[in-house]
């Protein structure tokens, strides 16, 4: 009984506890439950954690006003349950009662028994209260991490992060990158041809139920992710490697545009869903499995894509367990990590050859300062400046160096973007 909520329940302590990511923590919820669960309690149990973490900051402060006296720390589980209930009741409109009667019977098989009287009686003031305190609320604010926020108003500045933290509480839809006629796909499935060319679908969909899927006739790629392998121009017939490749959407780019591409990725499992959806697109590629710092190609290439690891802050909209597990260190050894990769790949290329560089962080240390640090010590690379007809006239996603720098807030009457930054270089 009511296993989806036991489902959130799991997997909200894994990724507030031992910083699971959302995906692995539900899988590894349904595993230690040991049940069958239906579809339909999954994807709720999935929102409602999507929701908890998208909404926590808001949530907490809820709960902290409601109380008479501050929780005890070992009320840790307690606490979620209150989280759980806070986000059915104020973000996804579920019934008060039923919000009461299964958060009760949560704490009761959780472990959380002693706490049945306080559950209850919060919720059942926030049922009442709730919607006035809420409304009361800087909802942008009080949902970002401090590190977070501090980072983005000293790189933006206040109005920008204010705006990026805005962005990153809507439900994100869904992007496809369309082999053509983008307006035909768009009228087919009900979507919209973004900027760029990218075809929105409204909120998230089962990607393998629609048209043209099995027919390999797109792929899901949020639309900022699609515009990093558009900076090489014309690729027909050049020899490209696309370094930490999976889950392979930009090979699937470069393939379709007639590149000969050989695609790294270090996981053996991410490379075979890679080869997965290739086959399934109808296109070819070399895959290797090996280190990006090993690799080195038989002869010098044409150009190098290199979206590298990173803190992955851009894509907090999509994913709001990475502003609840990431610390402001793993930044700094992001940003080492790619200093040495970008090295490397532009070892790679031929006289002439294009390197872009692109991380899907919004932090400078990722991105700006590596690639400043990058032509600094390396004098035979030259900043190739992107043109904002290049990227589907996106003007604003264009900095002041002529680099690529999508936010969140971008495309935001569309219903934004994930925030990306790329570099185009030319080894002379």
């Amino acid at each position: 009984m009511d296993f989806d909520r036991r489902l959130a329940l799991t997997a909200l302590a894994r990724i507030l506890g031992k910083q699971r990511h959302l995906e692995d923590a539900m899988a590894e919820a349904e595993a230690a439950l040991g049940a069958d669960i239906e579809p339909r309690d999954r994807a709720f149990a999935h929102n409602l954690v999507a929701t908890t973490l998208r909404r926590l900051g808001q949530i907490d402060a809820l709960i902290d006003a409601l109380l008479d006296r501050p929780m005890p720390a070992k009320a840790l589980g307690a606490r979620n349950i209150l989280r759980l209930g806070g986000a059915q009741l104020m973000f996804l409109g579920t019934p008060a009662h039923a919000v009461v009667d299964t958060a009760v019977n949560l704490a009761a098989g959780a472990g959380q028994g002693p706490y049945k009287k306080l559950i209850n009686a919060v919720l059942r003031r926030a049922a009442s209260e709730g919607a006035k305190i809420i409304a009361g609320q800087d909802a942008g604010r009080l949902n970002t991490p401090d590190w977070l926020w501090q980072s983005w108003s000293q790189a933006y500045g206040n109005e920008t992060a204010a705006n990026i933290a805005e962005a990153h509480l809507q439900v994100p839809d869904t992007d496809l990158t369309v082999k053509s006629d983008a307006v035909g796909w768009a009228e087919k499935l009900g979507g919209t041809v973004l900027p760029g060319g990218s075809v929105r679908l409204t909120g998230s969909v089962r990607a393998a139920a629609l048209a043209g899927y099995s027919e390999g006739a797109w792929w899901v790629q949020d639309a900022a992710a699609s515009l990093p392998a558009r900076l090489f121009g014309d690729v027909a017939g050049l020899r490209i490697a696309d370094l930490c490749a999976a889950p392979g959407g930009k090979t699937a780019q470069l393939a379709h545009a007639g590149a000969h591409v050989t695609a790294i990725d270090r996981s053996h499992k991410r490379l075979a869903r890679l080869a997965e959806n290739l086959t399934r697109l109808g296109l070819e590629a070399d895959l290797v499995c090996a280190d990006a710092f090993d690799w080195r190609p038989d002869a010098p290439l044409d150009a190098v894509l290199l979206d590298a690891p990173c803190s992955a802050t851009g894509t907090i909209r999509r994913h709001p367990d990475i502003q609840r597990t990431r610390v402001p260190e793993e930044v700094s050894h992001a940003a080492a990590v790619q200093a040495k990769l970008a090295a490397h790949a532009a070892e790679l290329l031929a006289p002439g050859g294009v390197l872009v560089f692109a991380t899907c962080s919004l932090d400078r240390q990722e991105g700006p300062e590596v690639t400043a640090n990058l032509l600094a010590s390396d004098d035979r690379l030259r900043r190739a400046p992107i043109s904002a007809t290049e990227i589907g006239g996106l003007a604003e996603a264009i900095t002041a160096d002529g680099d690529l720098r999508s936010l969140p807030c971008h495309l935001g009457a569309l219903g934004g973007m994930d925030g990306f930054y790329a570099a185009r270089l030319i080894r002379e």
